[in-house]
Order: C-alpha cells, then structure tokens, then sequence
C-alpha cells in the first residue's frame, strides 16, 4: 500500500508539471493598442477583451476600471499591437503536400499522409489560421485530426470536416491516374440522384460537417478539364437537398462556368475556384447569395515549383490557363457585389503561406479592409457560424494581432507575430 501510495503521489506530481494543449486558465484578460471591428472596419483604441473558458465575455475600452474581486487570473498585455479575429481559410487540404506532385506521393504509406496532416494543422495555426474548412480529404484524415484537436491531443486550427468528396465516375474526385488493372476509383462517386443522396448520407455518417461534390474537371486531375461539367444539375440538387435536409451546407469545385451555374441553381452554398465564371455566373451568385471562394495567389507556387515537385506537365498547362481567367473572373465578381469569403487551396501550395492571398485579393480590386472581411466576418457566416469570425461578446476567443494597421498594409497578415486560440496564445513572435 505504501509503495501504491508512493506511485499515485508520483503520477500526480508529473500530471501537475505536465504541459497540456489546453488551456487551465478561467479567465484571461487581454490588452493591446487597438482592436479592428471587421464589421464597421472601426478601429476601438485600447482595448480590453476579457475571456472566460476561452469565450469572449465582453470587450471593454481604456483603463480597468472593475472590481477587485473581478481581477483575471492571467493577463496578456500586447502594447503598440492591432488585434484582429483569428483568421478563417475557407479551402484547406491538411493531408496534402504539395511537394508530392504527380506519382511521387506512391512511394509512402496511405499513414504517411494522416502524419502529415499534424504538423500541416500546427503550421497553419501558426499563420493566424485559427478555423478551417477542411473539403476533401483521404481516409478521414480531417476527421480523425479534428477530433484529436478538439480533443486536446494536438494544436491545429478549428476543423470542419468534409471528409471524401463526392464527384463522378471518372471525374476530378474519382481516382483518374491509374490504368484499369489497378482498379482505383472512389468509393463516394454519384452517377445518379439516388446514388447522392446516399453519399451525403455515408460521409455524414463517418464525420462529414460540410458536403463536397465536384462539379466540374479539375487542375490536378488526369483526363479531366476544367471547363468540363461531370455532375448533372438534378444530382446536384438530390446532393443538395440531402444534405439540407441533414443541416449540411454544400461546397461545389467547379471551374467551368456551366458547372458553375448548375451548381448555383442547384442550392450549393459556396462555389470553389470558380476559374471560369461567365456574366450569367455572377448574376446568379448575386441573385442567389452564393459565396465565391477564389483561390487566386497559388499558381505561383504551381508554376514555379510544381515541375520540381512532380506534377505532371498536363496538370502545368491546365494551371496556366486558368490563372489569369480567374483572377480577372474574381475582379469582376467582387465589382460586381458578389459575396466572397476566403479560400487558399493550402495543400496544393505550402500550408502555413496561407495569408499571402490576402494582396492578391487586394490587387485585384478588394480593399484591405474587404480582403480581411472575407477571411473573418464574411467566413464565419458562410460557415453558419456565429462563434468565430469576429472578435465580439460570446464567440471563441481566438484573435491575432500585429505590430501595424493591416487595413493600410495588408501584407502584415503574411507574418503574424501573436496568435491566440480560446484565450491561450499559441504563437509569440515579438
């Protein structure tokens, strides 16, 4: 007994020393120079945003004034800094690396990639990514990664989930590198409305809190082209309706400007990529409220390393003649009123750059000020989410800050000193 004595007080010395993921502070107050209301685009000088269980409790202004008796217990001054609602990429692969282009991934096991998808997750809670919408991923990799996050196992961003994509039989979510002996395909393929009715079903079953279809060809696909619709607007409505009906919202891939405006009528929630958008595309996303997610900076990593890493010279070409297409698609878009959230395609360029985008947007035609909108406000309420996305009475405590105004610089957002995610900083670079 005394030797059990001796090693349950041991245990417990080490549990107590030991660091944790999670947070073990109640209430946390944090100050700094100025904080940005991406709502208005109002600065609030001196705040003070106290936190509880790593929920905002309320935001104050100037010297504390309170009660003693309502001291933090911790504190986190952050003076000549500008905070701003930890940042929100609508369009991640975390299992993904994009230093594995073409055949080359072949040479590791199918676990390779779940490792990978960690340290993907921390390098992209590192940029100021605190929430991520994860569409489309390998053998649940998303998944399981959120739950080990959410779980306190591991530091990440905040997943949402998609699980596998749902596309069609050779399409650009179906497995198109292989020859017919080797029998690859997709388990979640929808030839018919029946069939995606049942794949939303099967991937909401195993952990899918958002449904991703493909509309069209894709870039990194083989015998596929962008501009090729491969999901019929009555799949796509069956796929639609299901997943509403389950409370799931829907992102479509889709480059070609017919995909795009099937998948706009059909009900999807967000279009990605949108490479192609045609006039009648973006009146239909206005007249819809259909958010856009252009993923308009990552061909110049493509173009510049993806030969190096692999990719096949087809997948190159198909890349380059989307490029200046899209970008000029998403200028004209955002002129004209469409709704834009922020979504980098991290996985096929280096995860952890995700906040380069942000002058690329900016470049082309968006203010700072609606560039940071679409990465925090705008994100959050196309995620349906009203607990991140700004910082505000009731939602996580999860802020960035910088040494600067964004709203004038936006390239700052490119190198984040402080992080914090529910009020435990996770990145202090000062």
């Amino acid at each position: 007994m005394r030797l059990l004595r001796l090693s349950l007080t041991a245990c417990l010395t080490w549990l107590a020393a030991a660091p944790t993921l999670a947070g073990a502070t109640d209430s946390v107050l944090i100050t700094a120079a100025r904080l940005l209301d991406v709502q208005s685009g109002r600065w609030i000088e001196e705040p003070r945003v106290l936190v509880r269980n790593g929920h905002i409790v309320r935001i104050d202004r100037g010297p504390a004034t309170g009660p003693a008796g309502d001291e933090p217990q911790q504190r986190i001054a952050l003076p000549g800094l500008s905070l701003l609602p930890g940042l929100i990429d609508m369009h991640v692969h975390l299992d993904s690396d994009p230093t594995y282009g073409g055949y080359t991934g072949l040479q590791f096991s199918d676990r390779f990639w779940s490792v990978l998808a960690v340290v993907h997750a921390e390098r992209t809670l590192q940029a100021g990514f605190t929430t991520v919408r994860n569409v489309g991923a390998d053998a649940w990799n998303d998944v399981g990664l959120r739950q080990a996050i959410d779980a306190g196992k591991l530091r990440g961003p905040r997943v949402v989930s998609a699980g596998h994509a749902i596309g069609a039989t050779g399409g650009h979510c179906d497995s198109t590198f292989f020859p017919p002996s080797m029998q690859q395909h997709s388990e979640f393929l929808a030839d018919n409305p029946d069939q995606g009715r049942q794949r939303v079903r099967e991937v909401r079953k195993y952990g899918a809190q958002v449904i991703k279809i493909c509309a069209t060809g894709g870039v990194f696909s083989r015998n596929t082209e962008p501009g090729q619709q491969q999901l019929t607007l009555e799949e796509m409505q069956a796929i639609v309706t299901e997943a509403h009906m389950w409370g799931l919202k829907v992102a479509a891939h889709a480059h070609g400007a017919a995909g795009i405006r099937d998948a706009i009528r059909a009900g999807v929630d967000t279009i990605e990529h949108a490479s192609l958008i045609d006039a009648e595309g973006i009146a239909l996303a206005r007249q819809h409220g259909t958010w856009l997610s252009m993923d308009i900076y990552n061909t110049e990593y493509t173009q510049a390393e993806g030969q190096r890493n692999g990719v096949l010279e087809d997948n190159l070409r198909k890349d380059r003649e989307v490029a200046d297409l899209q970008r000029e698609g998403f200028r004209r878009a955002h002129a004209a009123g469409v709704k834009m959230v922020y979504g980098t395609d991290a996985g096929v360029y280096p995860h952890g750059d995700n906040g380069r985008q942000f002058a690329w947007m900016v470049r082309y035609g968006m203010s700072p000020l609606q560039a940071i909108q679409t990465a925090t406000f705008n994100a959050a309420e196309a995620l349906g989410r009203n607990d991140v996305g700004v910082i505000e009475a009731g939602r996580f405590a999860d802020l960035v800050a910088v040494a600067g105004d964004p709203t004038m610089d936006i390239t700052l957002l490119e190198r984040i000193p402080v992080v914090i995610k529910g009020g435990e900083v996770v990145r202090d670079k000062r």
